[in-house]
C-alpha cells in the first residue's frame, strides 16, 4: 500500500450494500468485504450471521486521502444506509447488520464523533443516529463468493431489490464524486 492510502471501516448493515456504494467512489483504491469487532479468530459468514461472535459486516476502504477525504467517506456513509435503526438496516437483522465506525486513528475518532454531532443536528433524520464508534481491533476478510458482490451478481433478487435501487439514489445524489469510466 502506498505511504499516502488511507483505510476506513465501515458497518452500515449488509456489507454487500456498503462495497457497492464505495466501489464507484473518486479516490477509493479498494473495497473488501469483511468482518470487524468480534471475539473469535478468522470467522465464517456462518458464525457470523448467529450473531454471537460480536462481529460486523464491515467493509475496509483503502482510500487517497488527497482525492477523498476521511470527512466525505463518512458524508457518504450517513446518507446511503440508516444509521438510526439499532442493529438492523430494512430487512436484515442482528448485531453484525450494526452501523459502526471503526477508527483507525485518534484523527479518524475525532473526525467520526464530529461528523456524527453534525448529522444528528443536521435534521438529515428524524431519529437520533446510534452509530457505534469504536476502535478497530480486527478485520477479516469475508469469504470469496462475498467480494464483488453486486457486481458479479447484478440480477439477483436481494441485488436488485435492495442494492441496485440503494446505488442508483446515490449515483444520482452523488454524481460528482463518482469515477469516471475509463
Amino acid at each position: 500500500m502506498s505511504d499516502h492510502l488511507e483505510i476506513a471501516t465501515l458497518g452500515g448493515g449488509c456489507f454487500w450494500c456498503v462495497e457497492a456504494i464505495y466501489q464507484d467512489v473518486q479516490g477509493v483504491h479498494s473495497v473488501v468485504s469483511g468482518y470487524a469487532g468480534g471475539k473469535l479468530n478468522n470467522p465464517t459468514y456462518q458464525q457470523v450471521c448467529t450473531g454471537t461472535t460480536g462481529h460486523a459486516e464491515v467493509v475496509q476502504i483503502t482510500f487517497d486521502p488527497q482525492i477523498i477525504s476521511y470527512e466525505d467517506i463518512l458524508y457518504i456513509f450517513w446518507r446511503t444506509h440508516d444509521p438510526t435503526t439499532l442493529n438492523r438496516q430494512g430487512a436484515d437483522v442482528g448485531t453484525q447488520y450494526r452501523s459502526v465506525i471503526y477508527y483507525h486513528s485518534d484523527e479518524q475518532k475525532a473526525i467520526a464523533e464530529k461528523s456524527k454531532a453534525e448529522t444528528d443536528a443536521s435534521g438529515l433524520w428524524s431519529k437520533p443516529i446510534v452509530t457505534e464508534i469504536s476502535p478497530f481491533t480486527n478485520f477479516y476478510e469475508a469469504e470469496r463468493y462475498h467480494q464483488n458482490y453486486y457486481s458479479q451478481n447484478p440480477r439477483q433478487p436481494y441485488c436488485m431489490a435492495v442494492i441496485d435501487p440503494k446505488v442508483r439514489k446515490f449515483k444520482k445524489q452523488f454524481a460528482d464524486k463518482l469515477k469516471v469510466p475509463a
